[in-house]
């Protein structure tokens, strides 16, 4: 079974959520019985470092450590310039200038050796891939250590290319998902399936244990998952009001707003698709052209959304919410575990 290769004792996965989630909750979570995770594709190789030995310190339990496997950007420097120009009548607003310049502001794992080896050397207990897979080699070696690998698929082809990697369990991603979308190829025409949808459609064509992921609040919808087909759920937007959070106030706010009610999926933001609270950024972004590629983009976004914080105004960050964000709930982690668990046997 799943979650006994995964070591843990509920069926419940903290997702590992850049930005937001932290060591401490990650611990919090993995010390209630259930996976916490942290998300490490964002950072370079020191942080990462910190950021799972912080995690051991806090927890002797197993853990999941998420890395990006996208495509490499591919520059174009006309394309960034002209969003760049397209985005200075909003820096002018707050007495900023946006950058001269974007750079590509994360590496993908795909390219990444000196990150595999310290994977394992570190030796998590449990490693997920978002956006693709690595390369085989990559997978065979983390495998050799031990390491649980799970990755994210959008679609049944996607969950059909990760079973026969050797991959040990699949997380079906629905449509109404939080954060970014974990398709391997963001050019192609998304299907946009529901989480209970993929799920069972997974669960019943392939033999690969299941994590349904999107929508999922409480209880009751972990329950569902199960029934459909899930050996687990994987919940992301549940966590974000959580005290062992990093949401800034105007994040937390928002989600405790009539913006709850309202997500967009955007490629605005970062330059690939993600369901994100809709505020200025989703409404400036919305009706633009082409973008620069991931995380290109994501350079631009970041610039502006600090020159706003700096002048007092936090609605153009990247405030990542499932569908499910109006039935978030402002608790530690252990609370929230504890409410999971009796919702579960109700």
């Amino acid at each position: 079974m799943l979650l006994e290769r995964l070591g843990i004792d509920l069926p419940i996965i903290q997702a590992p959520m850049a930005g937001v989630s932290t060591p401490s909750m990650a611990a919090a979570v993995s010390n209630c019985g259930a996976l916490g995770s942290i998300a490490i594709g964002a950072s370079d190789l020191d942080a990462a470092c910190k950021m799972i030995a912080q995690t051991k310190d806090l927890t002797d339990r197993p853990f999941n450590v998420n890395v990006f496997c996208h495509q490499p950007a591919v520059a174009d420097r006309q394309k960034e310039l002209t969003w760049l120009s397209h985005l200075e009548p909003y820096f002018s607003r707050f007495a900023s200038k946006p950058p001269s310049a974007l750079t590509e502001i994360y590496k993908s794992f795909i390219e990444d050796q000196p990150c595999l080896e310290l994977l394992l050397d570190l030796k998590p207990k449990v490693v997920s891939f978002h956006f693709g897979l690595p390369p085989e080699t990559f997978i065979l070696r983390l495998k050799a250590q031990g390491i649980v690998l799970l990755a994210t698929a959008t679609s049944l082809e996607e969950a059909t290319l990760i079973a026969s990697q050797g991959i040990d369990a699949v997380v079906a991603q629905g449509y109404e998902a939080g954060g970014h979308r974990g398709t391997f190829d963001p050019a192609r025409a998304d299907l946009c399936l529901s989480t209970a949808c993929l799920t069972r459609l997974i669960a019943s064509k392939l033999k690969i244990p299941v994590i349904a992921a999107g929508g999922i609040m409480d209880g009751a919808g972990v329950v569902a998952s199960l029934e459909l087909g899930a050996q687990a759920a994987q919940l992301g937007t549940a966590f974000v009001l959580c005290a062992e959070s990093l949401a800034d106030q105007f994040y937390r706010e928002a989600m405790q707003s009539q913006a709850a009610y309202s997500t967009v999926m955007t490629r605005g933001i970062s330059g690939r698709p993600a369901r994100c609270l809709e505020n200025s950024f989703t409404r400036l972004a919305g009706q633009y052209g082409e973008l620069p590629d991931y995380p290109i983009a994501y350079d631009a976004g970041k610039a502006l959304n600090a020159a706003a914080k700096k002048a007092g105004d936090g609605s153009f960050g990247a405030q990542w919410a499932g569908q499910g964000a109006p039935l978030a709930r402002a608790l530690k982690v252990q609370d929230l575990i504890e409410q999971l668990k009796e919702e579960m046997k109700r």
